[in-house]
């Protein structure tokens, strides 16, 4: 379980983004800030790894394989401008829906990894080159031709190629790992947020299949919440969002900025239903 939780607060960023991306006008964000929460989110990341690996829930060659995963995934964002163009600017009704729903990327991390203690990432044990991480993901490829019935192995490997940008195969990947467990909340909303991400950020349909089991399984799964939320703004079901995001506003402290944030959403949200 843990180590489903490192790899759903490696999603959101990504999936947040990748879904909100053909709409951003040229916004910019606090390259300090920005920094500050990676390194806190990496940190715990680490550390979480290691935990998983002393316990004995990761075999070594796993735990290779998601520590040079993050390394690069840490490597990439410390070199990341703070401007981020985008290709076209966005329809009104889309930039209300993204000044609404981009403070969720913190929450939501917030809500999976609680108040980071440390705003410092590790020393890395070893840089892992681009190949090497390819080399490696193609191994458990391989190795899963051979353990079709490795839900664990087909899990990591969805998520590694979901953080590669590699989403069809993320797709595949995550389809393999259901047919063995449905059952795994956070695992139903990441398949959710690949299919929404391939059939071009629509949430509808079979995406939202899948965040519905989520919050039947765990009414509180923090991913589906956002996801969920979004879905119901999006189809102008106002009073259903404020709903989903109020349940998320829940489990944050209530004097945090998070919570002030989230709490200015639903406000808009509300007031929207009331004025349909």
């Amino acid at each position: 379980m843990t180590l489903f939780l490192v790899a759903a607060a490696l999603a959101v960023v990504l999936t947040l983004f990748l879904l909100l991306r053909p709409f951003l006008w040229k916004p910019r964000v606090s390259t300090t800030t920005h920094q500050q929460l990676n390194a806190a989110i990496y940190r715990d990341q680490f550390a979480e790894l290691e935990r998983d690996r002393a316990e004995g829930a990761l075999g070594e060659e796993d735990y290779q394989l998601a520590y040079a995963e993050l390394q690069r995934r840490m490597l990439e964002d410390s070199r990341q401008d703070d401007t981020v163009a985008a290709a076209a600017p966005a329809p009104k009704k889309t930039m209300l829906a993204l000044a609404l729903l981009v403070p969720l990327t913190a929450l939501l991390l917030y809500a999976l990894l609680g108040n980071p203690a440390g705003l410092n990432p590790p020393e890395p044990q070893r840089r892992f080159s681009v190949d090497e991480i390819e080399r490696m993901v193609a191994g458990l490829a391989a190795k899963l031709e051979n353990e079709p019935d490795n839900f664990k192995g087909w899990a990591m490997l969805a998520r590694s190629y979901k953080a590669m940008g590699r989403l069809e195969e993320a797709e595949k990947a995550y389809g393999r790992a259901m047919k063995l467990v449905e059952t795994d909340a956070n695992l139903l909303a990441d398949y959710a947020e690949v299919l929404a991400l391939n059939a071009g950020g629509k949430l509808d349909g079979k995406p939202m299949q899948y965040i519905a089991k989520a919050l039947k399984l765990d009414p509180d799964a923090p991913q589906a919440l956002v996801l969920a939320g979004t879905a119901a703004f999006e189809r102008k079901d106002f009073a259903k969002a404020a709903d989903y995001w109020d349940r998320l506003l829940k489990q944050l402290p209530p004097e945090s900025e998070d919570a002030r944030s989230l709490g200015e959403s639903i406000a808009e949200a509300r007031k929207r239903a009331a004025a349909k």
